[in-house]
């Protein structure tokens, strides 16, 4: 399975490259060309000498305006090592393959982001010799999707989404959107994006809660990630497995928003045996202000 967020981002966008151009235009409003092909490339940066250099992910995009090099870095944290290794990025991969490199960050931290847009300026006051301006897809650029209906029309910007957004009081709304959104995906991207999402979700109670929804979707047994959740008892095949992950995925739901359980709301959750309408409760739990707004319609 993917280990990392990293190894997860190099896999979603070899699945479908025209997810990071599409970021490029519609989140960050930047006019880059239509590419005609996309080809994913060795991200290993090595040099003869014994220094070890990789990018995240590394692809060559052929457009009627020329040819790019798209390199993706997954930044977690501030590390100001990174000022000095990606203009050496980009220096590289130029002289190596000729083409324009552009360097893309993308993170879940508002203060990572801001520190990645800074531009990288080396020379002298009123004369730089070089400068790198990353372009940042990060929480305060890309949208909150809890719409499936609106996410529907672009599911790769809904899993951006999610792995930008997917911490805090938004996660639930974003998560069971996308959720939803993935089952009119073909099933083998809708693995790729759940693997993605799953390794980019650094809270464990999103996490938990994606793990949760995914459990219920056929695709996700053919997802390496269940291979784990098995090895943990959590997944069973049958139906009442099903029922009693619902269950303790709408429990969870309701503590994780802070709305208190009272105990006669616990016993119908837990006494319920209709899977539809324990995820027509999940549903309303995603927006409701406190238990009882789950039965208003009954």
């Amino acid at each position: 399975m993917v280990g990392s967020s990293h190894e997860a981002l190099h896999r979603i966008f070899q699945k479908d490259p025209a997810v990071l151009t599409k970021a490029l235009q519609r989140v960050l409003h930047v006019p880059f060309p239509e590419p005609r092909e996309i080809v994913a490339m060795n991200v290993d940066l090595t040099e003869i000498e014994p220094v070890e250099r990789r990018v995240d992910t590394l692809m060559r995009a052929e457009t009627d305006e020329g040819t790019y090099l798209l390199v993706v870095e997954s930044q977690g944290r501030v590390d100001d090592r990174k000022r000095g290794s990606w203009p050496y990025y980009l220096a590289y991969l130029y002289e190596k393959y000729r083409c324009e490199p552009v360097l893309i960050v993308v993170t879940q931290s508002s203060t990572t982001a801001k520190w990645a847009s800074r531009p990288i300026r080396f020379g002298f006051r009123g004369w730089h010799s070089m400068t790198v301006r990353p372009l940042v897809l990060g929480p305060d650029n890309v949208p909150v999707i809890t719409d499936e209906h609106w996410g529907e029309q672009d599911p790769s910007l809904s899993v951006f989404s999610a792995m930008t957004h997917g911490r805090g009081p938004q996660a639930p709304a974003i998560l069971e959107s996308l959720a939803a959104i993935l089952k009119t995906v073909d099933p083998d991207t809708a693995s790729v994006y759940a693997q993605f999402v799953d390794s980019c979700l650094t809270d464990s109670q999103a996490k938990q809660m994606w793990r949760d929804l995914m459990k219920t979707v056929q695709y996700f047994w053919r997802h390496p990630l269940a291979e784990q959740v098995r090895e943990e008892g959590r997944v069973e095949g049958r139906e009442e497995g099903r029922i009693e992950t619902s269950r303790a995925m709408l429990l969870r739901l309701l503590e994780w928003r802070h709305i208190p359980v009272p105990t006669t709301v616990r016993a119908r959750i837990e006494s319920c045996t209709d899977l539809s309408q324990l995820e027509a409760w999940a549903e309303r739990a995603v927006h409701a202000a406190d238990a009882d707004e789950l039965f208003v319609e009954e």
